[in-house]
């Protein structure tokens, strides 16, 4: 091997690690790696800057601002107070009502301020029907993501896939493509739910903070908080960290991990995504209700935007429906002849609904920047430059050609299974961008020393990223409701491994059916 292959496969090694034990964000690991690779010669300072300017990274960057525009508009949490049933119920029932709306609207919406709405809702609307809210988080943060593999903007991983695709010199993906195959797993996941997620999910788990709450006094009241990215305690104990000092609030308890700690709390090391068990007073939630120190923040009662006026939540979901819609035509091809000098494209349309929203106040515009989720694009950047660091140092040609000595003459029906499971596993244990990033050059060699068509290869790669139901922490949405839900890791893999199993079938038998090789 030279010595490129060998630096890249040593710095891959050091990047898994990292992103694996939570050394630091993921954007910086990844980042740190791209330098490395500049360092040593393998990245051109251009190579390394094109992830940056890249069409899908800033689409992606556009989303969240759409999806807080929607958020702010108070649309989401009117929609999902109408799907829940008023009166007496079953979980099935209440299943089959929910979630293919949630799995619908996630199809056109970053997945996790849907979460971060509708899962508070819920669990309110659960116990107030009698019913373990812990049946209903795990099947919310699952059709998200099986809603947003049905659509090219439903996650951002089929936007990074795109642009790599892009950027590799083929066509791209239109905005339903993916939902060929992405409907099929979609409704096969959600028939698996609505008939194994009783019997596999556990009943409510009540926390010793809700069983005490009637004792305390006063005028504090007990209020859950998700630890966001930009939360300063991260990797602090609470002994390090003074939260009342930086908060005005008692923390009585800490989920983390599918663990609750009551007790020695100072020893207790903070992490993302756990959910911290408060006493606050009224001031708290508006305080940092907008703030990306917390991911979510509920307190038994409605944490929903100040109200807007009807006509104002009408004007942003019709903006949502122009921009699906002007994607959709833009990409056919008559509309192609007709405007020729022009891409309609989902760029094109996000930019003027993101620039509609902004002028007519549908988000605060003089906080934009606080909506995007940076870490996340400068991770989705920095993986075209270690998808590009693959291919120029021959690690991916390297690894292709094992798969396909591996193999043997099973020919691309076991290759783009095994594209799919290296993929999945990446994806379960870090962020699946990063993913992607691994296993798209990998993809792109297998199919061009085989010759047949890589397409099939880039699907796989995109459902395969997506497809993180196995444990809590491969996807933000499943972190969310570990928390609120005081889920067990084992709870995930009991009934998420079921689900990627499902996913990984149906991908290696409905893709080539479709996407010929």
């Amino acid at each position: 091997m030279s010595f490129e292959i060998i630096f890249v496969l040593l710095a891959l090694i050091g990047m898994l690690a990292a992103l694996i034990w939570d050394k630091m964000r993921p954007g910086m690991v990844l980042l740190t790696v791209v330098v490395l690779f500049l360092c040593a010669g393998i990245l051109t300072p251009k190579e390394m800057l094109e992830g940056f300017s890249n069409k899908g990274m800033i689409t992606v960057g556009l989303l969240f601002l759409v999806s807080e525009g929607v958020r702010q508009s108070g649309a989401l949490g009117h929609i999902i107070k109408k799907l829940l049933p008023s009166g007496k119920t079953t979980i099935f029932r209440a299943q089959l009502r929910m979630l293919p709306s949630i799995a619908f609207i996630s199809a056109f919406l970053n997945n996790t301020p849907v979460v971060v709405i509708f899962a508070p809702i819920i669990k309110r609307w659960a116990e107030s029907v009698n019913l373990p809210a812990t049946k209903f988080l795990i099947p919310l943060s699952y059709v998200t993501i099986l809603g947003g593999i049905c659509t090219l903007i439903g996650t951002s991983t089929n936007l990074v896939v795109h642009g790599m695709v892009l950027e590799a010199g083929y066509e791209g993906f239109t905005m339903f493509e993916l939902g060929k195959v992405g409907v099929i797993i979609a409704l096969a996941g959600m028939l698996y739910l609505f008939l194994f997620s009783k019997r596999l999910l556990p009943d409510s788990r009540v926390s010793n903070v809700e069983e005490d709450e009637e004792s305390d006094r006063g005028n504090l009241h007990r209020v859950e908080a998700v630890i966001g990215a930009r939360f300063p305690g991260i990797n602090k104990t609470l002994g390090e960290f003074n939260f009342t000092r930086h908060y005005g609030a008692i923390v009585k308890e800490v989920k983390s991990g599918g663990q609750r700690f009551t007790r020695d709390l100072d020893k207790v090391r903070l992490q993302e995504g756990d959910t911290l068990v408060l006493w606050a007073d009224d001031t708290f939630i508006p305080t940092w209700g907008e703030s990306s120190v917390f991911l979510l923040l509920a307190n038994g009662s409605d944490n929903e935007p100040e109200p807007v006026s009807r006509g104002k939540r009408w004007f942003a979901l019709g903006l949502l429906v122009f921009m699906i819609t002007g994607a959709t035509i833009g990409e056919l091809p008559f509309v192609k002849e007709a405007f020729p000098s022009i891409r309609l494209d989902m760029f094109f349309f996000v930019c003027i609904t993101t620039i509609i929203m902004a002028w007519t106040k549908i988000f605060p515009p003089k906080k934009y920047t606080k909506y995007i989720s940076w870490d996340i694009l400068i991770t989705i950047a920095c993986a075209f430059a270690i998808s590009k660091a693959m291919e120029n140092s021959g690690f991916a040609d390297l690894i292709a050609r094992n798969i396909i000595g591996l193999s043997g003459s099973l020919g691309p029906y076991a290759l783009l299974a095994i594209v799919f499971i290296i993929t999945n596993v990446f994806t379960e244990l870090i962020t699946n961008n990063a993913a992607a990033a691994l296993g798209f050059p990998i993809a792109l060699s297998v199919a061009t020393q085989l010759g047949v068509d890589p397409t099939p290869f880039f699907v796989v790669i995109c459902m395969a990223a997506s497809a993180s139901f196995s444990t809590p922490i491969g996807y933000q949405t499943n972190l969310i409701v570990q928390g609120i839900g005081s889920y067990k890791f084992t709870d995930f893999v009991k009934i998420g491994l079921p689900l990627n199993i499902i996913a990984f079938l149906i991908s290696v038998f409905v893709v080539p059916m479709i996407w010929k090789f």
